[in-house]
């Protein structure tokens, strides 16, 4: 897999790639600003990138609006957000561009070598996965209730793990139910956001922005 870091911290941008290095990952560009981000991205062509938000010059946003512009110019690239912080604002666009291939995880959070690398081969993949304080925040700055009290609580539990990047099967687990109940759940949501079968490839990332962008 080809990877393009970014991270204004040199230490951490350092340590990332000889992480990634050493579970067999080509680090072909580790930069340090939103704007050699871009230009690495465009010579080099990588599966996917992992992208802190805030660098120079401002350290506010740049990373995670360089992100945003990556997800609508290159449709195959996978993009992990990996950052201390959550914006709301830009992180919604991030989710909205298009579906799959999108990760927001929070450094703090990740203490596992081997879930961050998961979660990277799964962006890669097309995947959507995102850190569970992410969906809360998310959810909480744009939830509309009218669209959500069409869900039982359950479904909208069941719509949170889904939101987090869970499988059926996973969400199965967590909630101590069958398989087939899950798949039940599923499909009540899909009916009440009105997705209908042609969306079957996207239903399931369609779904998850109206639970966050309401």
């Amino acid at each position: 897999m080809r990877v393009v870091l970014a991270e204004d911290a040199v230490v951490l941008r350092d340590g990332l790639a000889e992480l990634l290095d050493s579970y067999g990952h080509e680090v072909v560009a580790a930069v340090a600003d939103a704007g050699a981000l871009l230009a690495a991205v465009a010579e080099y062509r990588p599966d996917v990138t992992v992208v802190d938000i805030r660098m120079p010059p401002t350290h506010t946003d740049e990373g995670l609006r360089a992100a945003v512009e990556l997800r609508r110019t290159y449709p195959r690239l996978g993009v992990l957000v990996f950052s201390q912080y959550i914006e709301a604002r830009y992180a919604t666009d991030l989710l909205a561009v298009r579906a799959g291939g999108v990760g927001y995880l929070l450094k703090e959070r990740v203490t596992d070598v081997r879930s961050f690398m998961s979660a990277l081969t799964r962006v890669a993949a097309g995947e959507t996965v995102l850190d569970p304080d992410v969906v809360v925040q998310l959810a909480g700055a744009n939830r509309h209730r009218e669209t959500l009290d069409r869900l039982t609580a359950r479904e909208q539990e069941v719509l949170g793990l889904m939101a987090e990047g869970r499988s059926n099967t996973a969400i199965a687990q967590l909630l101590a139910i069958s398989d087939g109940t899950v798949e039940k759940h599923v499909s009540a949501i899909f009916g009440k956001f009105g997705l209908a079968a042609a969306d079957t490839d996207h239903r399931r990332v369609l779904a998850v922005l109206r639970y966050l962008k309401g």
